[in-house]
């Protein structure tokens, strides 16, 4: 991303921000972004969520390629999910997930640029 847009993208987000008044969703929006951080603090959940990153995945794909047990991998999904960080859908037996929407994939997108650096 070319720091131009990031520049863009910044003012507009500190622009809505200032310019909300109602000070309680303020607040609400604050700690929905901080339980957003606490869940994404966890190595696991984002090597689950790096797997989304390419695409909707079911259970078993993304515990084979985290290799870990299909269980600790649907608890952690369950955690994402409670988050709204990924979707889910069934398809007879089996669960698939994807990232919630693009904002996910841009934060992650961001978050793993940023570190690289």
């Amino acid at each position: 991303m070319e720091h131009t847009e990031a520049n863009k993208s910044r003012t507009q987000v500190e622009r809505e921000w200032h310019l909300s008044h109602d000070s309680e969703r303020l607040k609400a929006n604050i700690q929905e972004l901080a339980n957003n951080f606490k869940v994404l603090g966890d190595p696991t959940r984002l090597r689950i969520l790096q797997a989304l990153m390419h695409g909707e995945r079911c259970v078993r794909e993304l515990a084979d390629g985290i290799q870990m047990e299909q269980s600790a991998v649907s608890h952690q999904l369950r955690t994402l999910r409670d988050a709204g960080l990924v979707n889910f859908r069934r398809d007879g037996k089996v669960v698939y997930y994807s990232l919630a929407d693009a904002h996910v994939f841009t934060l992650l997108s961001v978050g793993i640029e940023h570190v690289a650096e």
